[in-house]
């Protein structure tokens, strides 16, 4: 092909538009929808009509597929055609076209979007112009059909990335997600591919989940194939694959992962990053990018599993702290350390939580970001972080203190914070707080020194006004420091002195001034000195004045640095050394000392036990003189009282209870707390000793502390003293309320604004505030509660929503403690406060919702759960009841008009709502006297609901609920009963009629059901409306509790309700009709899963044995006999007993025969309601109930059971057989019944019958009828001896049970036979021996036997009715089979009369083909199993009879029979006797005509092929007779039809093969010559025409024998030759028989020398004998008779057997002279032979070509045309065989 030409092919092999009109068919047939043939034949507005419809659907579904409707579903786009389009219209078209796929793809699994997608293919051909669009769309859909329908229709060249497709392509199967998944990992143009559709689906908003599902799994598969793909042991290599894979799949993650619209897509991508970063080995900047494009993303959505990755990432990353992007986006996070806690539980965090710390810290000194602080504690504090990475960070924290410096933290803010928590970390407990301090160790760093640095930065700028700018480095010149201390001090010491209480008078701004300056110096002994001395502190006059101890006791109570509080109890301590405070009582210091020793600093405590300790000094001694108390007057305002001490009192507090406890306190800070508690608490001491507290002691210390409590303004020291008085009920019947009660008065008069000024200046937690100040309230006491609901009542203290919710709580707490009349007016406040309606409110407000969760969580009595249901009641009235002045009527839907206003009914719903909720989280159970009044409720209710138009369905729920819960208790005391004249039932009756809630009804019934267990005289007068609603309502719903309500409904209903019905004198099952058919009518309704359980439950409970039957016949009679009802009702009768299934098929045949009955009951109450009189009514409903009966009876389950059941020799199994009786004769009864009514009636009694009788085993069977045999209705017994018949057929051959019981049955068989009168009876018994004695019969020969002998005697076989004779014969014939041996005494009568039936079924005047197939079935049995039984006159009388037999026509079934009795005869007869039969029988044969012969030759053809050689050597005399007289068959004429005499002698010629190559050579070899001898000389010499006859068959016989034997007989030739000569040199005389004779012969003779390979035909004997005679026939060729063909071969086969020169020559010559006759037809004969001579010996012939030139040159111008022309022809072959041309020779 030229270049031109393969360019031009290309081009047209690419080229979308062609002209072949088969191309553009195909093209058009290719359809999603439509079968190529189909689709071939559409036009394209047909196609447009279609689809159109699916993407209208799809507009339907999402709007955004309308934008298409003017381009790709115009009406113009009908007539688009691409080819034609330019590349921009083409261009345009593929956006709209791929924009379309993209939103199409998550409806593929819609038809609607498939017809859609249809219309592209079929229109603008996208699977040709976007294939590649369209693969990715379907793509993720590869398991569904309509991907393989996708795949048929693709063209052959697919884009690159898909060509993994091809293989599925051809073999039209789905690819296999493996498939996908491993060509994705290989082929990165195809993950790249799926990459780009999936992203570009998420960028235009029309991703779906499945989508991103399949991108996410064969990514994550992929990348995981990529890592082992590129992994290797060299490191250089390993980094350029990482590269690789990076640039890969870098972009495609980065893209995917800022795919804020699509939170799937981000989420999958965090996978495929996962396993990068736990599988890559990436480097820490790959990781470190992909942890800053992930935060980057992320949503709110995603945050979490972003989280999750992150983590996952970092654990994979180097210990360093994280990036600036990162650490933005975690701080963002809300709660950050709390969802890395949370996450810890799954995941590994402390990587990702060390970077973010410490990202934090680096943010926190370089840019004073104070944000991070709260993380970074609480991540230290969370467990989150290792021992190391812990010491990491607070080192790191430590760094940062000491680095920032005024110019980050202008304020000291930043600082202050900072000081706090390294302190607070230093003070943690647990294992953080000993990694912290074990840090702290290890770098022998002072924490209190830091703290007390870091607040000596921040204080003295607040308190010096004009204090110049702190240097902003940290490097600041000492000297400019201390020149500020001095400027301080000098400021300092010009203010005024102060004598005034720091408790009494706050000057605030003043104890700040002063706060900030102890603070700077309070690390430097000399500085402190200083300040100490400074005249605003009025040293001097401490004595007197209490402005200078009070300022360090409250300085110490503050949350100041460690140092700072050590100091100032350092500072009071040596003020109570000084002599001349011996003389003054220091107990004002005690309750400022305890809250010292409760701090939490160690150094605190220890300074504080210093002061304890020389207070305690003081008290050893009484003085003698009452010292004076300091304090006493004007430590606190004015209107605080202290109620002081005596010395007896203080020295019991210092030294039995403080003293003792300071070593223990030292060691931890709650200790002196607890041991304060333990001395208030009781007067006795624990270990016994005198050192105990009076109860007068302890009434002092607790008051004394309590006035201290009130007095003090610092809160936390409030708070921390309220810690052990909370604990202190009362002392001597003094509570804490009655001292501490101003405490909260003063706290709640408080507005929220001072409050939190007050927590925020001390540093406390509020909740903790207001617990402890609420804590003071005790139960029972009158003033505390009033005081509570004054505040709750109170409009600013409300305005505090946590001292609200502390109150509530501690309305809760104390309320078990409360008297019962306590609890009960508290309970209706409460209630009341709870249904307050705030008008401008609008949500609840804090105490309504408080007082509702207290009253949630309290414990109400009955009393109070009582009242509030009847607080109920006039609400509901009141909302229900209707204006006198407005009344209207209420319409059918049972809403009114012109009731209350809808507040007041919204009022009255609300408080029902949450009382109701209140009784049932009240447990109900315990208060079972609230069952009437709930009762009322329910009522009221119904009344309200039709005043509400509403379904209320929660109250009634909460109801019921309730009662439910109630009714137990009822039924387990005597004490509690019901009235069930109180119309609790119709109330229930009511509610479930009523109402359409599911759960109303559910609980309803529930409570129906419990009410009929406990008090069935309540409900069950209202029962039977609930059933009818239940089976239009309840029974549809599918959930497992509704399930369970119908079930216990059922179970506790139904039973009690029957008992009922019993005791009237009605008809049980009658009674009940109407229950029946309300559930068999709501059957269709019930979910599939639930139907079994639920009418088994309901049948067990009814009584099965009384009601099963009825469900059943209901069940088929409403739905009909379909396959789905059988297999339910079969599934519901198989949950019973045996017994009771026995009684129901027999009460279901009751009903059955009921139906025909001229006036029926129970059917006519049970079954639909038809015309009596109508038969065929009456027929189709009964037809529907006995499709039924055989299916149930079939049911697999019974027949395993009641066969095991009946094998018991018991009662049961008694019952069982006695009910199995009974079922049998009420079966064929009935089948008798509706035999003369119609067919299908009686087909199904049939079936029916079948299954039953396979029910029981024989042997149980045969005991449960012998009964019935013995009845005198010969019908009856027919029936079951038929039904035993068809039992047998079913039986197993290897169950020995069954082989015991029918073989015992066997003698009654027989004396059926023997004894019967009734033929039929007698016919069926004969049957039931056949089919017992052939399964089992050789188990037990003697039985079998006795019953042959009567089966062959005159009282069967000998009997006139034929067909007790047919059934007779098979059966011996049977019997023969299994008796064999055995059975020959009977044969002397059996064979004559079976032979006598034979002849009769032949010679009858209609032959009878049963009787004869009969016959031939016992003689071939015969045959088969004792041949040696059928010799003599009886096979001569077989084939005669087989003879007539076949000479009669019969029927092909007649037929088959004789010939396969005639195949046993031959094979199995012994070979003497079988032969000498045959040769007898040849003349009644022949004169039987052409079928008996045909039959008579096979039979023959078998014996010669099954005896033995050495049988059929020894016979071969009386096969010489039979050949003989089969080869005068034609002589002898009996074959009028030549056709016939053909086929038979063709078949006794192949017949005598099968002798032959049997016999060696000295056996046939004198039967050949007997043969050849027989057929020439065996007849007079004057019955010429009979001689060529016999000749004739004589001779087809030789050319068969010679054409199969072949070479090995060519020496029998010599047998041949002078017959053969002789009857070639006979004259022609035209007749036909020698004409046919002489071909036969010349036949023989070609097929002799074509076989000749010993060169027989060589030897000049055997060829002067035929050579000259058959060339000398060509003289005769002119004659009609003439055989000129089949002479030519025979002389070119002598020529080719006699291969010599000389022979060839002497032929040659003799033809040759021929060549000059006068007779055309002689000459043109010679040519044909010499042209058939040249073709077959070619050259070797030619030999003799210089004599045959001259006949050849003569014969150009012969005066025959033909002659000349076959002349020509033969030229033309000579030239032909040698090559060159005869002309010149012929000149």
């Amino acid at each position: 092909m030229s270049s031109l030409a393969s360019q031009l092919a290309q081009i047209a092999t690419n080229s979308r538009s062609t002209l072949n009109t088969k191309v553009l068919k195909a093209a058009h047939s290719k359809s999603l929808i439509f079968e190529p043939r189909v689709a071939a034949t559409q036009t394209y507005p047909e196609i447009y009509s279609i689809c159109l419809e699916g993407f209208e659907e799809l507009c339907n579904l999402d709007s955004r597929f309308a934008r298409f409707a003017q381009s790709l579903w115009s009406e113009q786009s009908q007539e688009a055609d691409r080819t034609q389009m330019s590349a921009a219209e083409n261009a345009a078209l593929d956006k709209h076209v791929e924009a379309f796929l993209h939103l199409c793809g998550s409806r593929l699994r819609l038809m609607p979007a498939i017809k859609a997608i249809e219309w592209l293919i079929r229109r603008f051909r996208i699977h040709e112009f976007n294939t590649a669009a369209l693969i990715a769309t379907f793509l993720p859909y590869h398991t569904i059909p309509a991907f393989v329908t996708l795949l048929s229709i693709l063209p052959a060249n697919i884009p690159k990335e898909y060509r993994f497709l091809d293989p599925y392509i051809r073999s039209l199967t789905a690819p296999p997600r493996a498939a996908i998944v491993q060509q994705a990992t290989n082929r990165p143009e195809l993950l790249a591919a799926i990459s780009q559709y999936t992203l570009d689906s998420c960028k235009y908003h029309m991703e779906y989940p499945g989508l991103i599902s399949f991108w996410g799994g064969v990514m994550v598969e992929a990348t995981n194939g990529l890592l082992d793909k590129y992994r290797s042991g060299r490191r250089s290599i390993q980094i350029e694959n990482d590269n690789a894979l990076m640039q890969q799949l870098g972009p495609v993650l980065s893209d995917a992962m800022v795919m804020k619209s699509s939170p799937g897509l981000q989420i999958a991508s965090y996978m495929v990053v996962t396993i990068l970063a736990a599988k890559g080995g990436l480097a820490d900047n790959a990781l470190t990018a992909f942890m800053d494009q992930l935060v980057h993303g992320w949503t709110p959505e995603t945050m979490r599993p972003g989280l999750v990755t992150l983590c996952i990432i970092s654990q994979h990353r180097s210990a360093k702290q994280l990036s600036a992007r990162v650490t933005k986006a975690l701080l963002k996070v809300p709660e950050v350390a709390s969802v890395m806690n949370e996450i810890a539980k799954d995941h590994r965090v402390d990587k990702l939580a060390n970077g973010l710390a410490l990202a934090l810290v680096d943010r926190l000194h370089k840019k004073g970001d104070v944000r991070s602080l709260p993380v970074v504690n609480s991540l230290l504090l969370g467990n989150v972080l290792r021992e190391k990475q812990i010491k990491v960070v607070y080192k790191s924290l430590l760094v940062a203190a000491h680095r920032i410096n005024d110019q980050v933290d202008q304020d000291g803010a930043i600082r202050k914070e900072l000081g706090t928590i390294l302190v607070s970390l230093s003070q943690a407990g647990g294992d953080v707080g000993d990694i912290v301090r074990a840090t702290i160790e290890e770098v022998d760093f002072d924490i209190d020194a830091l703290e007390l640095t870091l607040g000596a930065s921040i204080r003295p700028k607040l308190a010096v006004e004009d204090a110049p700018e702190a240097a902003a480095e940290d490097n600041t010149p000492k000297v400019d420091k201390e020149a500020e201390l001095a400027q301080n001090f000098e400021k300092l010491s010009k203010l005024e002195p102060q004598t005034a209480s720091c408790f009494a008078q706050e000057p605030i701004d003043l104890l700040e001034e002063l706060y900030s300056l102890f603070l700077s110096v309070a690390a430097n002994e000399t500085n402190l000195y200083k300040f100490d001395e400074a005249p605003v502190l009025s040293r001097p006059q401490a004595p007197t004045k209490l402005f200078y101890a009070s300022f360090y006791m409250r300085l110490w109570c503050g949350s100041l640095p460690t140092l700072a509080k050590v100091a100032a109890l350092d500072r009071v301590k040596n003020l109570l050394k000084d002599d001349e405070f011996a003389k003054l009582d220091f107990q004002a210091v005690v309750p400022y000392a305890i809250v010292a020793l409760s701090d939490p600093a160690k150094k605190v405590r220890r300074a504080a036990a210093e002061l304890v300790t020389v207070l305690a000094s003081f008290y050893e001694t009484k003085p003698s003189k009452a010292r004076r108390v300091w304090g006493s007057e004007g430590l606190y305002a004015k209107t605080a009282a202290v109620s002081w001490l005596d010395f007896d009192a203080t020295k019991s507090l210092l030294h039995s209870v403080l003293v003792p406890s300071l070593e223990e306190s030292l060691l931890h800070e709650d200790h002196i707390l607890a041991a304060l508690t333990n001395a208030l608490e009781s007067s006795k001491s624990k270990d016994g000793d005198k050192k105990h507290l009076s109860h007068a002691t302890r009434l002092a210390i607790f008051k004394f502390l309590s006035g201290h409590v009130v007095g003090t303004p610092l809160v936390a020291v409030k708070l921390r003293l309220l810690q052990p008085l909370n604990q202190i009920k009362s002392i001597s019947g003094t509570s804490r309320t009655d001292l501490l009660l101003p405490l909260l008065q003063w706290w709640a008069r408080l507005s929220e604004a001072e409050a939190q000024q007050l927590l925020a200046r001390e540093a406390v937690d509020e909740a903790s505030v207001n617990n402890a100040f609420v804590d003071v309230l005790v139960a029972n006491n009158e003033a505390g509660l009033k005081l509570i609901f004054e505040l709750i009542n109170d409009s600013n203290v409300v305005a505090r929503n946590g001292l609200v919710q502390s109150l509530f709580g501690r309305i809760q707490k104390i309320w078990s403690s409360m008297k019962a009349e306590t609890q009960f007016s508290t309970a209706r406040a409460l209630l009341t406060l709870s249904q307050a309606v705030h008008p401008t409110a609008s949500e609840p407000d804090v105490v309504s919702t408080e007082t509702t969760d207290v009253l949630h969580k309290v414990e109400l009595t009955t009393d109070i759960l009582l009242d509030f249901l009847e607080s109920l009641y006039d609400d509901i009235k009141k909302a229900t009841e209707k204006p006198a002045t407005k009344r209207r009527r209420v319409g059918s839907s049972e809403k009114s008009v012109d009731t209350q206003s809808p507040a007041d009914v919204s009022a009255s719903l609300n408080k029902a709502t949450f009382v109701l909720e209140l009784v049932q989280e009240s447990k109900p159970e315990e208060h079972p006297e609230l069952l009437p009044s709930l009762f009322t409720t329910l009522s009221e209710l119904q009344h309200l609901r039709t005043v509400v138009g509403s379904e209320l369905g929660y109250l009634q729920s909460l109801v019921l609920s309730s009662l439910l819960a109630m009714i137990p208790a009822y039924k387990d005391s005597k004490e509690l009963t019901i009235d069930p004249a109180a119309g609790h039932g119709d109330i229930l009756a009511s509610c479930i009629q009523r109402s359409s809630s599911p759960t109303v009804i559910n609980a309803a019934l529930l409570l129906v059901a419990s009410l009929a267990r406990t008090a069935p005289d309540v409900v069950l007068h209202s029962v039977m409306p609930i059933f009818t609603f239940m089976g239009s309502s309840v029974l549809k719903q599918a959930d497992d509790y509704s399930a369970h309500v119908v079930n216990q409904t059922v179970k506790e209903v139904i039973p009690p309700l029957i008992e009922t019905f019993r005791k009237s004198r009605r008809n049980l099952v009658a009674s009940t009709a109407e229950l029946l058919t309300s559930f068999v009518v709501a059957y269709e309704h019930i979910p599939s899963h639930r139907k079994q359980d639920l009418f088994i439950t309901l049948i067990e409970n009814l009584g099965p044995e009384d009601f099963l039957f009825a469900v059943l016949a209901m069940f088929v009679d409403k739905y009909g006999a379909t396959d789905n009802m059988i297999a339910f009702t079969t599934q519901i009768i198989g949950s019973f007993s045996v017994e009771i299934q026995l009684q129901t098929l027999i009460k279901h045949l009751e009903l059955i025969s009921d139906i025909f009955k001229p006036k029926p009951v129970l059917s006519a109450a049970l079954l639909a309601k038809v015309d009596s009189n109508s038969s065929q009514d009456v027929h189709e409903l009964a037809k529907k109930q006995l499709t039924l009966l055989p299916k149930l009876l079939a049911n697999r389950r019974l027949r395993r059971e009641i066969s095991g059941l009946a094998e018991k020799d018991d009662m049961e199994s008694v019952k069982i057989r006695e009910l199995y009786a009974q079922l049998l004769e009420g079966l064929l009864t009935l089948a008798g019944t509706v035999k003369a009514k119609k067919a299908p009636l009686h087909d199904r009694c049939g079936d029916a019958v079948s299954n039953l009788l396979n029910l029981l085993s024989i042997a149980e069977f045969i005991k449960s009828v012998e009964a019935l045999l013995d009845r005198p209705n010969v019908t009856l017994r027919q029936k079951v001896l038929r039904a035993l018949e068809h039992r047998v057929d079913s039986e197993s051959t290897n169950n020995p049970k069954s082989r015991e019981a029918l073989l015992a049955f066997l003698p009654q068989l027989t004396a059926v036979i023997r004894e019967s009168d009734d033929m039929s009876y007698k016919h069926i018994a004969v049957n039931c021996v056949d089919k017992i004695a052939e399964k089992y019969g050789k188990k037990d020969l003697d039985a079998v036997a006795a019953a042959a002998a009567t089966i062959a005697g005159d009282s069967c076989l000998g009997q006139p009715s034929k067909e007790l004779r047919v059934m007779a014969l098979l059966c011996l014939a049977s019997l023969v089979d299994v008796l064999q041996d055995a059975i020959v005494p009977v044969l002397p009568i059996a064979i004559p009369k079976a032979l006598g039936c034979l002849e009769e079924s032949i010679k009858a005047e209609k032959p009878d083909g049963a009787l004869h197939n009969a016959a031939y079935a016992f003689m071939a049995a015969l045959a088969q199993h004792i041949p040696y039984m059928i010799s003599g006159a009886y096979l001569d009388r077989l084939l005669a009879c087989s003879n007539a037999s076949a000479a009669a026509g019969l029927d092909e079934e007649c037929r088959a029979s004789r010939a396969d009795c005639l195949q046993f005869v031959a094979k199995l007869i012994e070979g003497k006797v079988l032969f000498t039969a045959l040769e007898k029988n040849w003349a009644n044969a022949a004169a039987s005509g052409y079928s008996a012969l045909e039959e008579y030759l096979h039979v023959l053809g078998t014996a010669l092929d099954k005896h033995p050689k050495s049988s059929i050597a020894k016979n071969t005399a009386l096969f010489t007779g039979i050949f003989l007289n089969a080869f005068d068959l034609r002589r002898s004429g009996v074959l009028s039809s030549t056709q016939e005499l053909e086929k038979i002698e063709l078949l006794i010629n192949e017949t005598s093969l099968k002798m032959i190559y049997k016999l060696n050579d000295a056996a046939f070899r004198p039967m050949f010559s007997h043969l050849m001898e027989w057929s020439t000389t065996g007849l007079p010499k004057s019955d010429l025409a009979g001689k060529a006859q016999r000749q004739v068959s004589t001779y087809g016989f030789l050319q068969h024998f010679f054409e199969n034997l072949k070479s090995i007989v060519t020496s029998y030739a010599s047998y041949i030759i002078d017959s053969a000569v002789k009857v070639l040199s006979t004259p022609l005389t035209g007749d036909d028989v020698l004409k046919t004779l002489r071909s036969r012969v010349l036949r023989t003779l070609t097929k002799c020398f074509e076989h000749d390979q010993d060169g027989f035909w060589q030897a000049p004997a055997h060829f002067n004998a035929v050579a000259p005679v058959l060339v000398e026939q060509f003289g005769h060729a002119a004659s009609a008779d003439n055989c000129t063909e089949d002479l030519v071969l025979t002389v070119v086969e002598l020529a080719a057997a006699a291969d010599s020169k000389e022979h060839h020559k002497e032929i040659n010559s003799a033809l040759l002279k021929h060549l000059r006759s006068e007779q055309a037809a002689v000459r043109l004969a010679v040519i044909k032979c010499e042209q058939a001579l040249t073709a077959r010996l070619g050259e070797e012939w030619l030999q003799s070509l210089p004599e045959m030139l001259p006949f050849i040159s003569e014969l150009q111008d012969d005066d025959d045309e033909v002659v000349e022309r076959e002349n020509r022809k033969w030229i033309v072959a000579i030239e032909e065989t040698l090559g060159e041309d005869l002309d010149n020779m012929l000149q």
